[in-house]
């Protein structure tokens, strides 16, 4: 579904990733993992096409990224569920109406969704803090959120930056377990952590492979995880 081929990415002068091969198919389950600054969130963005590479070729769902127009874009990016590591929300307005914002701003009626939308509210545990404005969440539930945000649109890959970055040990596997829900679904899902325990948690429950990047490439990780 997203393809890199020998893609690189420069920055300010330098290279930031160089000859990254990549390929998230259906049901895949990939870790991505390597030190501060080695440039995870940057493979991120280039998988979802937030950015562009400098070289190579990056393909969303068999259409080549530099070929896309603006709308041709937005549609694709709703079949793709980004969970940011920031955990944005729009602090005016409650829980419910931020998780469905994705629904509103693609034109979907909210009436029709109402259903789908309390469901995925009880999945993630947040039914009882439907009205409650993000300033009033603890770390987890906004983590919650915002992964039940990036799956509203029902897209058929998820890709998490640090999503237990700012949890503790009990959310961070209750989150592993709506992930790897998802993925018993047929989603592909790309993880970046640093969290070795969460990815060996994570590989006795499903095949996953861990990536790690390191002087600029990819590799795979070794038995060690």
């Amino acid at each position: 579904m997203i393809n890199l081929d020998s893609v690189g990415y420069s920055y300010g002068g330098g290279d930031l990733l160089t000859d990254i091969s990549l390929r998230l198919a259906p049901g895949s389950f990939h870790f991505l993992t390597g030190p501060s600054g080695s440039g995870k969130t940057t493979l991120l963005k280039l998988c979802y096409g937030a950015l562009m590479p400098t070289r190579g070729q990056v393909s969303l769902f068999d259409a080549d990224l530099r070929k896309l127009d603006r709308d041709q874009m937005a549609l694709m990016r709703r079949r793709i569920g980004v969970v940011h590591q920031d955990c944005r929300f729009l602090d005016h307005l409650p829980l419910s109406d931020n998780i469905a914002l994705p629904l509103t701003v693609s034109g979907r009626d909210r009436a029709l969704e109402a259903e789908n939308l309390s469901e995925l509210m009880q999945w993630v545990g947040l039914s009882a803090r439907a009205d409650a404005l993000p300033p009033e969440l603890s770390g987890g539930e906004r983590q919650r959120a915002a992964l039940a945000r990036a799956v509203i649109m029902s897209p058929d890959v998820i890709i998490a930056d640090e999503p237990t970055g700012n949890v503790d040990w009990e959310m961070s596997q209750r989150l592993l377990t709506l992930l790897i829900e998802l993925n018993r679904m047929g989603k592909a899902v790309l993880v970046a952590s640093h969290d070795l325990a969460l990815i060996r948690a994570a590989k006795s429950q499903v095949q996953a492979r861990v990536l790690r990047i390191s002087n600029r490439h990819l590799q795979l990780a070794g038995a060690d995880l």
